[in-house]
């Protein structure tokens, strides 16, 4: 019997000692801030559409602009994730696996399958969902399909979103349908429409630094000319390498390469023809 007075009097003691550091806590009964708080919660968010959200691109662009890649890490982001209705499945699961993340700067989450929700009020709007290129599809065979569907997405834009909104379009032919966009959201300033058409510039770059086994970064000044297609103009002779042959130089690239066959036979029709080798291998 005294042992268990001894322990209800241990735990009564501990009881006390408790409700004192209670008493004694600066936020006990007052408002206070939240310590971990950043400069996000300041910032009102801005809400973002993902089209073909649940799709391979779609998809790690989700988790990029949740951790705060694409607007900053202190923007605070509504976004709303838009795939067809055979998607649906797999735009649940992204869902999901956004919701697991728990990422800070994810305000709200919104998937759906109906497009007048999915652009209602958008600040931006990302464009990836079109149809894909296939074997054999060249730029051209594209278009009839990817037109229909970025008309639609024009009109949709035109009476659904903010009128300040940025239109980034990254489905193939990707200028050629942000021109279809602008043209059909005819309330929108066309110079808040764009589209992502540097991968042939990259993809001529990757092609010179692996020729002359130097850091991509090094290379500059490479330029595409005409469209994304198999007339465009992967242009060498405006390009230059730092640092090479040795560190501080630097070369032309028509000078490093030294080598006029290679660039005119192997290196602009690749550049040119790189989809259509992608998909055959």
């Amino acid at each position: 019997m005294g042992n268990l007075n001894h322990i209800l009097n241990r735990k009564m003691e501990r009881l006390l000692l408790l409700q004192k550091n209670l008493l004694a806590c600066p936020f006990q009964g007052k408002a206070t801030t939240n310590p971990h708080a950043t400069a996000a919660a300041a910032r009102p968010p801005v809400k973002v559409v993902i089209t073909g959200a649940a799709g391979a691109i779609g998809y790690v662009l989700c988790f990029m602009i949740g951790q705060g890649k694409m607007f900053g890490p202190d923007q605070r982001v509504d976004l709303v994730l838009l795939e067809l209705p055979v998607a649906e499945g797999a735009l649940k699961g992204t869902l999901m696996e956004l919701e697991d993340c728990a990422l800070p700067l994810l305000s709200s989450l919104k998937g759906t399958t109906d497009p007048n929700e999915g652009f209602a009020d958008v600040d931006f709007a990302i464009l990836v969902g079109a149809k894909p290129r296939g074997p054999g599809m060249e730029r051209k065979d594209l278009l009839t399909e990817n037109a229909k569907i970025f008309i639609n997405q024009g009109k949709l834009i035109n009476s659904l979103a903010k009128p300040t909104v940025k239109v980034l379009v990254v489905g193939n032919p990707a200028n050629t349908n942000a021109l279809i966009v602008s043209a059909f959201a005819t309330r929108i300033n066309p110079r808040n429409v764009t589209s992502l058409t540097r991968l042939d510039q990259n993809r001529a770059i990757s092609q010179i630094a692996g020729k002359l086994r130097c850091p991509v970064d090094d290379v500059k000044n490479l330029i595409i000319w005409g469209n994304h297609s198999l007339t465009q103009f992967p242009d060498p002779f405006q390009g230059y390498v730092f640092n090479y042959p040795s560190p501080g130089l630097v070369t032309s690239v028509r000078s490093a390469v030294n080598d006029d066959a290679w660039l005119k036979e192997n290196f602009i029709p690749r550049v040119q023809k790189r989809v259509i080798l992608e998909i055959l291998e």
